[in-house]
């Protein structure tokens, strides 16, 4: 049954996705109803404990769980922005919230109960605040102060969905590597070239992460499945300037896959 839901998947939707991404959200879609109502449910109960729907050019969502000293240093990135009209949304999975930097742009709520779904608690965050863009940090990384400056600048010129080169850091500080990858439709079908701390989004009906449960190992992951299904209509441009940091540690799920890793995910597809 799975197979052939998958297949009809396919021909519904032509292009949009690989055919073993439709396959893994085939076999665990029983549980996506669930996590939408879910996802409604706490954006309203967010926008309640806000007040209104915290508002600015840019609503940066902070997805967060069990990083209490990372998180601090995530927020603070953002707040030093060169780019100053945005706000915060830090959408905690149900472990708790820290003590976060004092401002008015700070906005934070924990969610009634863990999900474990990175897509859905980004989710919440858009759905509870209002903006022209959207970006997305990830609480165990950091943004450098030109992050939304060479993004928007990349927008007021006709882009529609941005992404930036990536720095991978060592725990010591060190920096392993830029991850910069040229926008390539065609190649990402087969390759992972964006990561959801670079992405820079018009807000717009469609722009929300797959709901779909994933497991680390899985390809490709929520934010690969973002651009490349945006990416059908939106112009989508790269810009190959450095703008966050990615810490590279036990607990990351940075994903470079090579192609022998695909056909790895396909077989055990």
């Amino acid at each position: 049954m799975p197979v052939s839901v998958a297949k009809q998947l396919i021909r519904r939707f032509p292009g949009k996705l690989p055919a073993y991404r439709y396959r893994l959200a085939v076999r665990r879609a029983p549980r996506v109803p669930a996590l939408l109502a879910f996802e409604v449910r706490e954006a309203a109960r967010a926008v309640r404990a806000f007040g209104r729907r915290p508002s600015a050019a840019v609503a940066v969502v902070v997805p967060t769980y069990k990083r209490p000293q990372q998180l601090v240093a995530a927020v603070e990135s953002v707040l030093a922005q060169t780019c100053g009209d945005l706000v915060v949304v830090v959408v905690d999975d149900g472990a708790g919230l820290p003590p976060l930097p004092e401002d008015e742009r700070v906005h934070a709520y924990s969610l009634s109960r863990n999900c474990g779904v990175a897509g859905v608690v980004r989710n919440v965050g858009i759905r509870a605040s209002s903006s022209r863009y959207l970006a997305f940090l990830d609480d165990d990384n950091t943004w450098l102060p030109n992050h939304l400056e060479a993004a928007l600048a990349a927008h007021g010129a006709g882009a529609e969905l941005t992404y930036s080169a990536l720095e991978r850091v060592l725990a010591d500080g060190t920096v392993k590597d830029v991850f910069s990858v040229p926008f390539d439709r065609a190649r990402m079908r087969e390759t992972a070239i964006s990561d959801t701390n670079t992405i820079v989004v018009q807000r717009r009906p469609g722009v929300h992460f797959s709901r779909v449960p994933l497991r680390h190992g899985d390809f490709p992951l929520e934010d690969w499945v973002l651009v490349y299904r945006l990416s059908r209509r939106l112009r989508t441009e790269h810009v190959p300037v450095p703008t966050a940091r990615y810490l590279v540690h036990d607990g990351s799920f940075y994903t470079n896959w090579a192609n022998a890793q695909v056909q790895d995910a396909r077989r055990a597809s």
